[in-house]
């Protein structure tokens, strides 16, 4: 009994610096709005709760962030307003409460955090290096933000969930998704696998990995504002992130394609870490009384 008060102990510590790090100072506020008792968008037993509940979705985030700087306009909004370097905190930090609110909180409180978002959306203009405008409220960027998400969520699930899901849950998800991205200003998402998988590909052609991309991808996988003793955990989720990304991603991005040496060390360690993080961040069972 000592060595298991020992370790919860340890789960408790760590559980609550993940918390900390990935919900910010307003955290513990944040909880107990999504906790509060009303209408969801989403029922309990939709697949985007276990999706977006699973440990899997450090390894997600890392990949949608590398597959949506394919895209150049994309990039260049992210690159100019996002503060992506200069506070990378604070946006990991607004984008898990964006996703934790509109999964699990209160339909009222969802719909708060979207139109939040959308008005941020509408202030978002400028000039790409290449001299296109850009607008992050143009349904054509906002689409590929959403499919990239979508398919980089469901991927790392499948890959790296706890339980994965079957074919018809997929396709669940993926409508499940498709709310959300509607109420942003996606027209028409895609609300099943093949579909996202059909949109996808028909942004191939404008895609390119500009050099705002490439120092994105670099300070993502190589660069990442952690402390030392945090750095190799993190290289394991970004490994893994990569992992999952299709082989022209890569091309673009320079990245290494190693099927061996994922297969053989990157995939069994991404379960090994992302089961590490699900058990830090996931209450002990009840001890039952003597």
């Amino acid at each position: 009994m000592v060595g298991q008060g020992a370790a919860d102990r340890v789960r408790a510590r760590v559980g609550a610096a993940i918390f900390e790090r990935v919900a910010g100072p307003r955290g513990p506020e944040r909880r107990r709005v999504i906790n509060e008792a009303g209408e969801r968008m989403f029922a309990e037993d939709r697949p985007i709760r276990r999706v977006h509940g699973d440990s899997s979705m450090f390894i997600g985030g890392i990949r949608a962030l590398l597959l949506q700087s394919l895209h150049p306009l994309a990039m260049a909004a992210v690159a100019g307003h996002s503060g992506y370097r200069g506070d990378p905190w604070g946006r990991l930090q607004r984008t898990s409460y964006f996703l934790a609110v509109t999964t699990f909180g209160r339909t009222g409180d969802a719909q708060e955090a979207i139109d939040r978002v959308r008005a941020i959306h509408e202030r978002v203009t400028g000039t790409a290096p290449d001299g296109r405008p850009y607008a992050a409220s143009d349904p054509r960027l906002l689409t590929w933000v959403h499919i990239a998400e979508a398919d980089s969520f469901l991927r790392a699930h499948s890959r790296f969930g706890a339980r994965p899901l079957d074919q018809a849950e997929r396709d669940g998800y993926v409508a499940d998704l498709a709310l959300i991205g509607a109420a942003l200003g996606v027209p028409e998402p895609p609300r099943t696998e093949a579909e996202l998988a059909e949109r996808i590909a028909e942004y191939r052609r404008e895609l390119a990995a500009t050099a705002q991309a490439r120092e994105a991808a670099r300070f993502l996988l190589l660069n990442p504002p952690l402390p030392l003793v945090a750095r190799p955990p993190y290289g394991l989720l970004a490994a893994a992130a990569v992992s999952l990304l299709p082989w022209w991603a890569r091309w673009h991005l320079r990245l290494p394609l190693v099927p061996v040496a994922e297969a053989a060390v990157v995939r069994p360690a991404g379960h090994a870490l992302v089961h590490a993080i699900r058990w830090a961040t996931t209450a002990p069972p009840a001890t039952p009384a003597a």
